[in-house]
């Protein structure tokens, strides 16, 4: 069982930074692929970066690749979302997600995933 909980979200100028914090119960957390989704009222939840469990691999989807990082510190059971440069379009609440076997983009395949954090970008 791994639970996770947000946080480090806020409201922020366009251009702006913020780093978002997800940390995680279970001893097994490092074993887990984590990734970052974001939703907007009315639509779907969408990728927006995972991290493999040793921290070698990451993928971003388009929109955020050169502004966000995803690092992760197992030591402090701890997946970050470092978002530079934002822009107004990035205002959504961002859950964390963890995936066990698994590294990926698709939503089903993560097991846990946290409450979510706001993030808004105004203009």
């Amino acid at each position: 069982q791994v639970q996770l909980v947000e946080s480090g979200g806020g409201l922020v100028q366009a251009g702006g930074s913020l780093r978002l914090s997800c940390a995680a119960s279970g001893r097994t957390f490092s074993s887990y692929a984590t990734g970052w989704f974001r939703q907007a009222p009315g639509k779907e939840r969408e990728f927006v970066a995972v991290i493999s469990w040793s921290g070698d691999s990451t993928s971003y989807t388009d929109s955020v690749k050169g502004r966000f990082t995803i690092p992760r510190d197992n030591a402090k059971n701890t997946v970050y979302l470092q978002m530079n440069s934002l822009k107004p379009e990035d205002t959504d609440v961002y859950y964390c997600a963890a995936a066990k076997g698994v590294y990926g983009s698709s939503r089903r395949w993560y097991d846990y995933w946290g409450q979510g954090t706001q993030v808004t970008v105004s203009s």
